[in-house]
């Protein structure tokens, strides 16, 4: 399986990630890739940029180093009914928005509330992927989860850096496995990102893709195959 997209990249601006946006543009046209999205954390995140960082994303260019560059954010899902820490009209003016649940950020219910939180989240009409449904120390209903991705048209994260050694998260691979599971019976759109927070990681899939074909996901439900196919998804 070729990826040649990578949404879900972090730069200094994260406050915890260690590279540039002309670093990271430049480290995945040497991998290949043909479109990144630059998606730094939200400002509740501590560490985070001021909501200015992201009004001024338009001095961007659409290609930088030759990859087609996605103006993005990773925005922190606050509370049970899926509260996000960016108002409607500055997701509106952005390419691509992932909701995820970060613990600074949100306090860990039991996995009905956690579950609310989340499908609540992917009703609003400008989440594009939830990132990374993965992290056991927030229980999910991850067949709900599935159930209202499909509904939705919301894109579900498989994150290779969860899947990693290093990762603080919890039983990622095995709850992987049974998502995985439900977004075939749901038919579920799903993307593989990086989640990359220094240059050298970006399009990094080595766990992530691996994990796909062990699970027999066809490519026709991974989103960054192609830019044709993610810029299309991201329009509907």
């Amino acid at each position: 399986m070729q990826l040649l997209c990578d949404c879900h990249i972090h730069t200094i601006s994260s406050g915890h990630a260690y590279s540039s946006v002309t670093e990271c543009a430049r480290a995945a046209f040497i991998k290949g890739l043909s479109l990144i999205a630059i998606t730094d954390h939200a400002p509740s995140l501590p560490g985070g940029p001021h909501i200015f960082h992201f009004h001024n994303l338009r001095v961007l260019p659409p290609v930088l180093e030759g990859v087609r560059l996605l103006r993005g954010v990773e925005v922190n899902i606050l509370d049970g009914d899926g509260l996000l820490d960016l108002d409607d009209h500055m997701l509106s003016v952005l390419d691509l928005v992932i909701a995820s649940l970060h613990l600074p950020c949100y306090q860990a219910g039991g996995r009905k509330e956690n579950t609310r939180a989340v499908i609540s989240a992917m009703q609003s009409r400008h989440v594009d992927i939830l990132g990374h449904p993965d992290d056991g120390r927030v229980p999910l209903d991850l067949d709900e989860i599935a159930r209202a991705a499909a509904a939705t048209g919301t894109m579900l994260e498989i994150n290779n850096s969860s899947l990693m050694p290093i990762s603080f998260r919890e039983k990622a691979e095995e709850n992987y496995a049974f998502l995985l599971e439900s977004a075939i019976r749901y038919n579920a759109r799903l993307v593989v990102n990086s989640d990359a927070h220094f240059h050298e990681d970006v399009g990094n899939f080595t766990k992530a893709v691996p994990l796909l074909v062990r699970h027999g996901i066809p490519e026709s439900m991974v989103a960054n195959t192609t830019p044709e196919r993610i810029l299309s998804w991201l329009k509907s």
